[in-house]
């Protein structure tokens, strides 16, 4: 694709049953600016339209891959900083910002637009912010193919494109988000404490260890043991342990001839009442009421 074209972009109609569906995408492209020349390559309509030296404010949010080449970026919430291949840009709408490339290097730019619900309320929510748009997760074939479908899919333009589009735009969100969370992560040592802390839970569901016990086996001081437990995987010990039990009432539900009450103990529940206020409380449903959907 890349050695066929130089430049492609593509803005898209939208309607109101994709608007029902809470993200659509509004644009897609990719250009592949060479050394000492002129950025961008395309006039875009008046709403996107951009150049360097006075940037521009968009109505929606784009995430623009570099993937080859360095430059520049900068953000009404973040300063001027200089960027490299392997940097997802996140643009807010509302937000004025200018970005491009050296005119050294030149760089190659994917970019998908869009807007809707889901992405309003993971920014709500933190998961991304203004303050922070630059995203260095390194170069990767997998999100460039992601791209390259979007692309494709709205050339067709099949019924239900925008659906399908639009949920590959959250899949580039989230392998963003996936990606630096991991890559924060670079002491091996708290990893791999995390993962054996991990297995024991699993593999003591029934007879579990407290928190407390699984730091001092693993060698580790508690408090910061349970610290750096929650910042990896997003919960503390004990709330993990309780997914895990939740995990494995399930499991006896389903494939288990085991009644309710038995479950109970099994799981150290100190009666059937507990669990039953457990697993309704996690699961909306009572234990009876899960196994007989189940089957």
């Amino acid at each position: 694709m890349k050695n066929q074209r130089k430049d492609q972009l593509q803005y898209l109609t939208i309607g109101s049953t994709d608007e029902d569906w809470e993200i659509v995408v509004t644009t897609i492209g990719y250009q592949f600016i060479s050394p000492e020349s002129k950025y961008p390559l395309s006039r875009h309509p008046e709403d996107y339209d951009f150049t360097p030296q006075t940037g521009r404010i968009l109505n929606e949010y784009q995430l623009v891959y570099i993937t080859k080449g360095s430059g520049y970026f900068s953000s009404q919430s973040c300063k001027k900083q200089k960027i490299g291949a392997g940097t997802m840009i996140l643009l807010f709408p509302g937000e004025w910002h200018s970005y491009y490339p050296d005119k050294e290097t030149g760089w190659d730019e994917y970019w998908v637009g869009f807007r809707g619900i889901h992405i309003d309320r993971r920014v709500e929510k933190k998961f991304f912010t203004r303050e922070d748009p630059l995203h260095r997760i390194g170069i990767s074939a997998t999100l460039v193919g992601l791209y390259e479908d979007i692309l494709r899919l709205a050339t067709e333009e099949k019924s239900g494109y925008q659906q399908m589009i639009s949920s590959i735009v959250l899949h580039i969100l989230g392998s963003v988000y996936y990606k630096e969370r991991n890559n924060s992560f670079t002491n091996t040592f708290v990893v791999d404490k995390i993962n054996e802390a991990r297995i024991l839970m699993k593999e003591r569901v029934e007879d579990p260890l407290s928190p407390e016990e699984i730091a001092s086996q693993l060698g580790l001081g508690y408090s910061w043991f349970r610290r750096m437990f929650k910042e990896y995987t997003g919960v503390s010990p004990a709330q993990y342990q309780l997914q895990q039990k939740l995990l494995r009432a399930k499991e006896l539900l389903i494939g288990s001839h085991l009644n309710i009450s038995e479950i109970a103990y099994s799981l150290r529940f100190e009666n059937a009442g507990q669990f039953f206020t457990f697993f309704k409380k996690k699961e909306g449903v009572t234990p009876s009421e899960f196994r007989e959907r189940a089957h």
